[in-house]
């Protein structure tokens, strides 16, 4: 391993945080990205003062935990919004939909069509093959509405 001896360490620090930030595109989450900063700055300053081994281990391990702590504080603070905050939350896509009652909603509780899936439901009273309006979702439960009554709020007043 004699030719390890002929590599600067600079070199090796540069390299290493380059391998990191590359492997931060193909692992998920954000962690192996403060580790390249650390990295290519300890490889900088490596170059820069000529820094014993010692030293440039102490070094990284500081500047990583420094980007670190730092980027969670930053995040914490400022969270990243998502385009589209219900991706995950499928029931939810589903507030103001109808769907189709395949088992009648008795005592509370039943079963509706949405499209190709059924769902558990809770709501009013409804038989099966009645339509009814989806107003809010309790975890993967549907809470719906029957129809008419969702629509009675939108009919303009009887005259006299």
């Amino acid at each position: 391993m004699d030719w390890l001896g002929d590599i600067d360490a600079h070199w090796v620090w540069l390299t290493l945080g380059l391998l990191l930030a590359a492997l931060e595109m193909l692992v998920p989450g954000v962690y192996l990205i403060w580790l390249a900063a650390a990295a290519l700055i300890t490889g900088v300053l490596t170059f820069a003062f000529d820094l014993s081994l010692p030293l440039q281990v102490v070094d990284f391990v500081f500047l990583s935990l420094i980007a670190a702590f730092s980027a969670k504080r930053f995040l914490g603070e400022k969270p990243i919004e998502s385009s589209d905050p219900l991706m995950n939350r499928r029931g939810a896509r589903m507030i103001g939909e109808t769907a189709l009652v395949t088992a009648a909603i008795e005592h509370g509780s039943g079963r509706v069509k949405v499209g190709d899936s059924e769902w558990i439901a809770r709501g009013a009273e409804t038989a099966a093959g009645e339509r009814v309006r989806i107003i809010g979702t309790d975890g993967s439960t549907l809470l719906v509405e029957p129809l008419a009554v969702a629509d009675q709020g939108a009919l303009p007043p009887a005259e006299a």
